[in-house]
């Protein structure tokens, strides 16, 4: 591996800064060698640390650091308190009343009398959940309330320790939605402030507060010194003075700063790096053990192709995809172990059931039937689609991004031996995405990455009233839709869980998707950082985390 020396230069630089500022007793409690700094890279930099465009984990992971939700998700993604210490629900499942927490406090800032933080009340939340909806903020989150509220009546402060949420009609995975970080409760007067600079003067609630942010070097938060929650014993929390996070771009580089101590985790394993350190079984290298710490969690994460189904699509029309057989064909004639084993390292789960991936609740492979590496049946399946060993069966053009290009091709190779002939084309992200968007690519690689840990949210994906984005493949079929509707409006979450695994194998015996596996979080751990747990979303936890020297 070669570092640039702009690198080094940059490292001196980073590693200098960081004495001075968290030396400084404003910022943190403790100071001198005691000063403990969890450090990790960004490699594609923050956009913003305004909680209304968390879209990406770049930016929902310091959003976290710096905010609260009324909700949360705890470590088996169960919804539990945050903000709101315990709620209510109407006997229609229309109305939430949720009891605040009385020892909130924002961090202090200068649009506060005297720069010191206020109390968080009710009508903050109301203010943040409107600002989500509000046209002129043009906040990536306002999915999350639109046909659910009226952002006029919906949300209501009865006083300042008591929110109440009325939904149009009953939807259950709505907590859910509301641990999203989009939900973080915001200031009106900071933001007011700042208006569009608020994407670089954060306020919130959280563990973490912005101290410094000089984009394309680096970011500090420090710990906020008036943060409401302790630990069992009654310690406040964080554990940890500061947060250094830094936007090398390069994969090589912050692997190399890993080995060296200077970042505590790395997130996933690049694909240049991923043999040196992992066997084909996914574990740990001799040569690693006693070294790192490796730490895998099931990822709410599927990855897929997919395959656009509406007939009425000119591309469609003529293209041997439109015939069900031949999409399941696809399915049964690629083995997903072996290219588990071999591309990926066993880096996640052969994705042998349904779309809704391993480790969200309410998932039971043994329910949802998906497809084994089946080569026979693979061809006889072409035979009841008039191909019988390919014959006539037109070229298929798969569009895939260069990352993904081996995979693609591991199966091009499979499928031809059973007559399935595959194209694979790679494209920029960006146009691939657009492509999929307009529903003009026809055959094309995907993931679906959770936005709440609620199966509905999968499911989404291919209601027919949905357009291209969630529904991808223009998926449409009434028995789903139907059972759709009707699973949103279910409260019993094992009779809503039963309704989803039907919805999952329509899914699958229609086969719009290939679904390829279940993906896990993969993060390699310096040995001193403790309580560092991974989780299903992938959410960076850093309250609880301890640096031992």
């Amino acid at each position: 591996m070669n570092l640039k020396i702009p690198h080094f230069r940059k490292l001196f630089i980073y590693i200098s800064g960081l004495v001075y500022v968290l030396t400084d007793q404003s910022c943190v409690q403790n100071s001198g060698n005691n000063v403990k700094v969890f450090k990790y890279n960004e490699q594609t930099g923050i956009a913003t640390l305004d909680p209304a465009f968390a879209k990406n984990q770049s930016i929902i992971w310091p959003v976290h650091q710096i905010y609260n939700t009324l909700v949360e998700p705890d470590s088996n993604l169960n919804i539990v308190p945050s903000l709101a210490k315990s709620w209510e629900v109407s006997g229609d499942r229309l109305r939430y009343i949720f009891h605040l927490r009385r020892d909130v406090f924002f961090q202090d800032n200068d649009a506060f009398p005297d720069g010191r933080g206020r109390r968080m009340i009710a009508g903050d939340i109301v203010y943040s959940f409107r600002r989500i909806m509000d046209k002129l903020t043009a906040s990536s989150g306002a999915w999350i309330f639109n046909d659910k509220v009226d952002p006029a009546k919906g949300f209501i402060a009865l006083d300042d320790s008591t929110f109440v949420l009325s939904l149009l009609k009953p939807f259950t995975p709505i907590l859910d939605l509301l641990s999203m970080q989009y939900c973080s409760i915001v200031p009106r007067e900071v933001v007011e402030k700042f208006g569009k600079e608020y994407r670089s003067h954060p306020c919130g609630t959280g563990p973490f507060q912005l101290k410094s942010w000089e984009e394309g070097q680096d970011m500090i938060l420090v710990r906020n010194r008036n943060y409401f929650e302790r630990d069992s014993s009654g310690q406040q929390l964080p554990y940890i003075d500061a947060i250094k996070i830094s936007f090398f771009d390069n994969k090589a580089t912050e692997f190399l700063l890993f080995r060296q101590g200077q970042l505590d985790f790395i997130n996933d394993i690049d694909a240049s790096f991923k043999d040196e350190v992992l066997n084909k079984k996914g574990e740990l290298k001799q040569e690693w053990k006693n070294r790192i710490v490796l730490s895998k969690h099931a990822y709410l994460n599927t990855e897929y192709l997919g395959i656009v189904v509406d007939s009425s699509l000119a591309l469609v029309k003529n293209s041997p995809l439109r015939f069900k057989k031949v999409r399941q064909a696809i399915n049964c004639g690629f083995d997903r172990r072996k290219m588990m084993m071999y591309l990926r390292n066993s880096i996640g789960t052969p994705a042998n059931s349904g779309f809704i991936p391993a480790g969200i609740p309410g998932f039971d492979s043994t329910k949802v039937k998906g497809y084994n590496y089946d080569p026979e049946k693979a061809r006889k399946l072409l035979v009841e689609a008039g191909f019988p060993e390919g014959k006539n069966l037109p070229e298929i053009k798969l569009v895939t991004v260069d990352i993904y290009a081996d995979l693609g091709n591991f199966i091009a190779r499979e499928l031809e031996e059973i007559g399935i002939r595959i194209k694979v084309e790679v494209l920029q992200k960006s146009l691939l995405l657009e492509e999929t968007a307009k529903s003009e690519a026809l055959f094309f690689r995907a993931s679906w990455i959770a936005d709440y840990p609620d199966a509905e949210n999968y499911l989404s994906v291919f209601y027919s009233r949905n357009p291209a984005p969630p529904n991808y493949t223009r998926y449409k079929n009434p028995a789903f839709d139907s059972l759709y509707a009707f699973a949103l409006g279910e409260r019993n979450d094992s009779v809503r869980y039963t309704i989803y695994r039907k919805m999952d194998q329509l899914i699958i015996n229609d086969s719009p998707i290939i679904p390829l596996w279940y993906d896990e979080v993969i993060h390699l751990v310096n040995l001193n950082v403790r309580n560092f747990p991974a989780n299903g979303l992938n959410l960076l936890e850093l309250r609880r985390v301890q640096l031992k020297p």
